[in-house]
């Protein structure tokens, strides 16, 4: 049998692990599901359809994704729950693909099914209310539609969720309590830290800056007018690519290591 993944063995750790913990696996979905619905049905009545949409949307997709990630590895809290987890047998692969898989896959997949369910319903709610006689008929309905899961803020989001994700399976592994808060506070120092050594690199070439992004432009006063100073194009292109792709995948790749490590 291959030591390294076999799928019969993957396929009862995915079970025995969905099925042990469900209260707070299929607990927590359901609940998050709940407030979500919740959540969008009162913003749309004070903010309108396009901030319900994206304010659920964000908090649902990548903030759901992040307290999933931040217990689907959260064996080692006590040395009997996570003695008892390395000792199962099957492979660190196999481990790690079925906490990736939950958060990665099982999740986003049951959210966005769900989210397009009561997206399309609530929309298909206020076409039908509105009045076909009226003279701004189309204009209303034109201005409310579904949710586009291809648009610029839904890719921006899935960016999000594979990077917090991520940065939360691999802070569930190095700590054992209260990871999640741990994991944030780690993540805003580094954030911190990136954004005053920009600023000082920024302050020293070009003396007085108003902003300094994360190493993508630097806004410098010009006489009465503010300039901005950007990455040329391809650099920014690389930079894009490495901060939203790169930098997500190390920390799902590092989250692998750090569970290797656990083992020994």
């Amino acid at each position: 049998m291959n030591n390294t993944f076999n799928a019969k063995r993957f396929w009862l750790l995915l079970k025995k692990t969905l099925l042990e913990r469900p209260v707070k696996i299929f607990g927590f979905t359901g609940l998050l599901l709940l407030l979500v619905l919740i959540f969008y049905s009162f913003i749309k009545s004070f903010g309108g359809f396009n901030a319900a949409q994206n304010s659920t949307f964000i908090w649902g997709l990548a903030g759901g994704g992040v307290f999933l990630a931040s217990f689907v590895f959260g064996y080692f809290s006590s040395n009997a729950s996570g003695s008892s987890f390395l000792t199962l047998p099957a492979s660190i692969t196999e481990k790690w693909l079925c906490g990736s898989l939950i958060t990665g896959l099982l999740y986003p997949v049951i959210f966005l099914v769900f989210y397009r369910i009561m997206d399309s319903s609530f929309v298909a709610l206020y076409h039908n209310s509105l009045d076909r006689s009226s003279p701004f008929y189309r204009q209303l309905y034109d201005s409310v539609f579904v949710f586009n899961f291809d648009g610029i803020i839904a890719w921006k989001v899935y960016a999000l969720f594979f990077f917090l994700t991520g940065a939360m399976l691999l802070g569930s592994l190095y700590f054992n309590k209260a990871a999640i808060i741990k994991t944030a506070i780690v993540l805003c120092v580094i954030c911190l830290l990136i954004y005053g050594a920009n600023w000082l690199f920024a302050t020293i070439l070009f003396g007085h800056v108003d902003e300094a992004a994360l190493f993508y432009n630097v806004a410098i006063p010009v006489g009465n007018e503010i300039g901005s100073i950007e990455l040329p194009a391809d650099v920014a292109k690389i930079y894009k690519y490495a901060f939203l792709y790169g930098m997500p995948a190390c920390f799902w790749l590092l989250s692998f290591i750090r569970l290797r490590e656990k083992e020994f």
